[in-house]
């Protein structure tokens, strides 16, 4: 289901301002494009932020083994799956 994106050219400050009729329509066009990345690629930054750092991850594997690693990772991918 697509999401429905109206733009309101107000300031943070509430000044109302002018735009082209162009501008507008290039706004909600990045609006919409933004929301549909978010949908289509956000569980990527999700997981980044959540994966422990590489040299965690290293000494993870070195002293737990690849199939801890691999269940530390998985609960991760399955908090965020793909879409």
């Amino acid at each position: 289901m697509a999401t429905k994106i109206t733009f309101t050219p107000v300031t943070p400050d509430g000044i109302t301002t002018d735009y082209t009729e162009a501008e507008t329509a290039q706004a909600v066009t990045d609006a919409e494009n933004a929301a549909i990345e978010e949908q289509t690629k956000g569980y990527k930054r999700k997981r980044e932020f959540e994966y422990p750092n590489w040299q965690d991850q290293m000494d993870d594997i070195y002293h737990n083994g690849i199939d801890s690693w691999k269940a530390t990772i998985k609960v991760i991918k399955d908090k965020y799956p793909k879409p």
